[in-house]
């Protein structure tokens, strides 16, 4: 069930979840189709949420057009202008950009000089000419990845539902592009901190003659003991050649 939530000016529409229709039209499902397959294509997270935000201003009819990840941290943006008053919301610690990515619900401003619940925003907004804002959350796997924002010089700008349907649909693609680049890159940390403490091990077996299990304790005694994790203390002992610590030789002795 849709909703949507008016404070103060009833201009002023502060979180609203828009009815869009659930099936794009024939030849805009051909044009997302074909930008779903592009999107899988385009190497590393920052690549595809750049394309994202391009693709963006040409199928909901924007002006400009951007997206913060959770961090937060702006993910890229398509002018200058997105930028600035994205930095702004995030240092100011307020806005709807801000509402929508901590609620997880839509947020449509659809007349930025009326609205209320933001006074400073609002002042902000303005200053950059803009008329209406939109922004729609990116869930993947029950989180939110981050916000698309789109932005128009005029009020009520965004409120066409075709702009509105491309904006929800484009949201649901990014988020799973991130949320899937997220875990390739999880994974290739893991990856990664494996081969580092196989390293280490291997000089620590040849310097202590001690086997893979002793060597691999001295590491996680290190890591207890310093309150660092096992790979950062594997990459010390690979550049220096042994574990900074009394510890070492006394954890190769009695590794248990």
């Amino acid at each position: 069930m849709h909703r949507s939530e008016s404070v103060g000016d009833p201009h002023s529409v502060v979180c609203v979840e828009l009815t869009v229709p659930q099936t794009p039209s024939v030849g805009s499902a051909q044009l997302f189709a074909e930008f779903a397959v592009q999107l899988h294509d385009v190497p590393g997270m920052e690549k595809k949420i750049e394309k994202v935000v391009r693709f963006a201003r040409q199928v909901a009819g924007c002006t400009y057009a951007g997206a913060v990840l959770a961090g937060p941290v702006v993910g890229a943006v398509t002018d200058a202008v997105v930028q600035k008053l994205c930095e702004w919301e995030l240092d100011a610690d307020a806005g709807p950009l801000l509402d929508a990515l901590a609620g997880g619900h839509t947020v449509y401003v659809p007349d930025v000089g009326a609205a209320t619940d933001w006074p400073k925003w609002r002042t902000e907004a303005v200053s950059f000419d803009l008329g209406s804002v939109l922004h729609v959350p990116m869930v993947a796997r029950a989180q939110v990845q981050g916000v698309l924002s789109l932005y128009h010089l005029e009020p009520a700008g965004l409120s066409d539902t075709e702009a509105q349907q491309s904006a929800h649909i484009l949201a649901r693609y990014a988020a799973v592009a991130i949320a899937s680049s997220r875990r390739l890159e999880e994974l290739d940390r893991v990856v990664d901190a494996r081969k580092l403490i196989g390293q280490a091990m291997g000089i620590l077996m040849e310097r202590f003659a001690i086997d893979a299990d002793a060597a691999f304790a001295i590491l996680r005694r290190h890591s207890k003991g310093t309150g660092t994790t096992m790979s950062q203390v594997a990459q010390q002992v690979i550049v220096t050649r042994h574990v900074p610590s009394a510890t070492a030789r006394q954890s190769a002795a009695d590794p248990a």
